[in-house]
């Protein structure tokens, strides 16, 4: 029953992490369709620094010790850095190009993991990794596809960023009695404390907003940030960090698909191919590996001198 109860509820888990990169995906469209047009920077302020400070208000938590270096790091990673790549791509590129490029985070996940968490990788996520690549192959080579050589290295840069942060989250975990709620504002406001003065350097005073943009970014700040982050990193607390970057692949799905539903992009036959073995590899990757049984008659080779650490002292 015990087991049962712990598979329903990773399930239940996975299903819940899931929505985040369901619901990232229609940041493209949001980014180009209601917000001011060349301004990834403040963009990225906008979606994060706010809704960290209004989550510190609301948790009454603050990292102190360690985790204020923690916190910097984590929220350079996953905000600071990830936020304003993520929008330079958003604008130059189609949403759908610029959403599948978050489906090599996985790919960049394993290689941190195994370097972080001491984590080879499977051969099972290894392939799984290879077929996201493949379907997002499939999806962004096409002849009317405009690869913007900016857009793209921001892209991958910022999966790279992305993947770092998540293993190291995972790595570093969380400290005792502070929920993912808080450690989401922590990580929105060091990011958004990041990107505000090169906002301010590299585009000037902020943009007049009308009442367009101000919903895009209030749904990108509550929906598409507050939200989604508390579900990605109470995931990233209970799963293996390399799945949880596999469920990325469902990003650039969400984005293609409303891109073709919402903004009227042609989706292709070798394109919805590309869409459902990038889905088939997102589902691979969450199968766990069968665990080896042992001979009951066996006994576990103890080195000398570590009687105790193998008797769990």
């Amino acid at each position: 029953m015990t087991t049962v109860t712990r598979t329903t509820g990773l399930a239940g888990t996975l299903v819940l992490t899931a929505v985040t990169p369901i619901v990232w995906g229609s940041t493209y469209a949001v980014t180009t369709e209601f917000l001011p047009p060349d301004r990834p920077l403040f963009t990225a302020l906008m979606r994060a620094l706010p809704v960290g400070l209004v989550l510190l208000a609301v948790t009454g938590v603050l990292p102190h010790g360690k985790w204020l270096g923690r916190a910097a790091v984590l929220g350079v990673l996953n905000i600071g850095a990830f936020f304003p790549l993520l929008f330079l791509a958003a604008y130059r590129l189609p949403g759908g190009v610029a959403g599948v490029l978050g489906a090599v985070v996985p790919m960049f996940a394993l290689g941190f993991a195994a370097v972080l968490l001491a984590e080879a990788p499977t051969r099972r996520k290894v392939v799984a990794g290879l077929i996201g690549v493949v379907g997002v192959s499939l999806v962004v080579l096409r002849g009317n596809a405009e690869l913007d050589a900016v857009g793209v290295v921001a892209g991958l840069v910022g999966a790279a960023s992305m993947a770092a942060g998540n293993v190291l989250t995972k790595k570093w975990g969380r400290p005792a009695g502070v929920g993912p709620l808080a450690m989401t504002g922590w990580q929105l406001t060091a990011g958004g404390l990041f990107i505000a003065p090169l906002a301010l350097l590299l585009e000037g005073a902020p943009p007049a907003l009308d009442g367009r943009a101000i919903g895009g970014y209030l749904y990108l700040g509550i929906i598409g940030t507050a939200l989604t982050y508390w579900l990605w990193f109470r995931g990233i607390s209970r799963l293996p960090a390399t799945s949880v970057s596999f469920l990325g692949l469902l990003s650039p799905i969400s984005a293609a698909v409303i891109g073709w539903i919402a903004l009227g992009q042609a989706l292709t036959v070798l394109q919805i191919v590309g869409l459902a073995v990038a889905l088939s590899g997102t589902v691979l990757a969450q199968i766990p590996a069968k665990s080896v049984p042992r001979d009951p008659g066996t006994r576990p080779v103890v080195r000398p001198g570590r009687e105790r650490v193998a008797a769990g002292a």
